[in-house]
């Protein structure tokens, strides 16, 4: 049964007590990504969160790491474009530890000077792994060829000249710019008692302060255009999109539902078009990616170079067509398909503090999964053909081709 509380710091605390699980997930969400950080700092909310497990007051890396397997737990955090999240997954009977634990890195590390130029080197790495992984990278550039250079254009782990240029200093001044109270949602899902669990956050988080709050600009303009980012490689990756819609929308149930019959899973029209039938492409998907104020609708495949313009137009082909042929067969077996997601998410832990805390930080309340599948099953053929119309429109689409092509290739491929 979801509650809400809040500690004597005024800090939101979402909960999902669940009595038939026998661990515990606790995650620390700070409103705060890449979107947030200028260019010139672009990658310091990633940076720091690597950061932030060097070692604290009264533990060093080495502690920290030796605690938390002798729990058999897992403690760690990621950065998104909105978020900076640091959790604990545990089992139910160490709790306490793993709280204390948690609160322990988030508010006493200490981010040594020597572990500062060690990070450089390591997530110098990270981003050379992910320049390696072209289908990873190839979604970057995307954002790139919409957003530009700033905001939801930049990427999460930033640059290898803003990462060279990090200092302690500008470390602190993000935690004092961005970790108050108003920036941040705890959320906890497993085997706990309520009270309990408040009465030790208040003793471990109670302390916290800083207030500010996550500063909100004008929406960024989705920038209709074709890059090209020539590389040679075995295969050319390309994403193709157009704008999509912000997580609040009251129109993103509709889109989940048209997402999963255009190209969500090995029975949607992408799949069984350009791979099945034609055998053009290994992956093919759609997909939805959703911010506060505004998203993407786009696709990804992996093609032969020779393929990339016959490919991009059978995509553009799919998309035009999908308002005027859609059926009740496929929006019910794409009803089906995310109610079993919904149900399937239920049985981790992880997933149901992910999905609270995610609730709070864009909704500001809980929406059940009793709600949220009424809401699928109440979506009609003319609502989701309505929305595609609205989204689909040639001249509002982006592309980047990532690969072994040119721009000569792509001559008059949008226009």
């Amino acid at each position: 049964m979801f509650r809400k509380e809040h500690l004597s710091n005024g800090i939101p605390v979402v909960m999902e007590p669940l009595k038939i699980m026998r661990s515990v997930a606790l995650g620390i969400w700070v409103k705060v990504g890449s979107r947030n950080e200028t260019p010139d700092k672009n990658g310091i909310s990633h940076f720091l969160e690597h950061m932030f497990f060097k070692g604290t007051e009264k533990r060093t890396a080495k502690d920290i790491a030796v605690e938390i397997d002798s729990l058999g737990g897992e403690l760690n955090a990621f950065t998104s474009k909105e978020n900076t999240t640091f959790y604990v997954k545990i089992l139910d009977e160490y709790i306490e530890k793993g709280i204390e634990l948690l609160s322990d890195v988030f508010l006493h590390s200490r981010f040594p000077e020597e572990d500062i130029e060690k990070e450089r080197r390591i997530i110098k790495e990270e981003i050379k792994m992910v320049e390696d992984t072209p289908d990873d990278y190839v979604h970057d550039l995307f954002n790139q060829t919409i957003w530009g250079h700033t905001g939801l254009g930049q990427s999460v782990l930033g640059k290898r000249e803003t990462i060279k240029s990090f200092t302690r200093e500008d470390l602190l001044s993000h935690i004092r710019k961005y970790y108050g109270t108003k920036d941040v949602v705890i959320s906890c899902a497993g085997n706990f008692e309520p009270e309990s669990l408040i009465g030790m956050l208040n003793k471990n988080l109670g302390s916290l302060r800083r207030g500010s709050e996550p500063e909100k600009g004008l929406p960024p303009q989705f920038k209709s255009k074709v890059e090209v980012f020539h590389k040679e490689l075995s295969e050319a990756h390309i994403c193709l999109g157009v704008e999509g819609i912000p997580q609040t929308s009251e129109e993103r149930y509709s889109l989940f539902v048209l997402n999963t019959i255009f190209g969500a899973g090995v029975s949607s029209r992408l799949f069984q078009e350009i791979r099945e039938k034609r055998g053009l492409a290994y992956s093919i998907y759609s997909y939805i990616a959703s911010y506060f104020d505004t998203g993407i609708w786009g696709v990804y495949a992996g093609i032969s170079r020779k393929r990339v313009g016959e490919v991009v137009e059978l995509i553009l082909e799919e998309m035009n067509e999908l308002k005027n042929t859609l059926n009740e067969t496929e929006l019910q077996r794409a009803k089906n398909h995310l109610k079993g997601n919904i149900i399937l998410g239920l049985e981790s832990t992880s997933s149901r503090m992910t999905n609270i805390a995610r609730q709070e930080i864009y909704y500001g309340r809980y929406y059940s999964p009793k709600e949220i599948m009424k809401e699928v099953d109440s979506i009609t053929l003319d609502r989701i053909k309505d929305l595609a119309e609205k989204l689909i429109k040639k001249e509002s689409c982006s592309l980047t081709v990532y690969g072994p092509v040119y721009e000569r290739d792509l001559k008059g491929i949008l226009s």
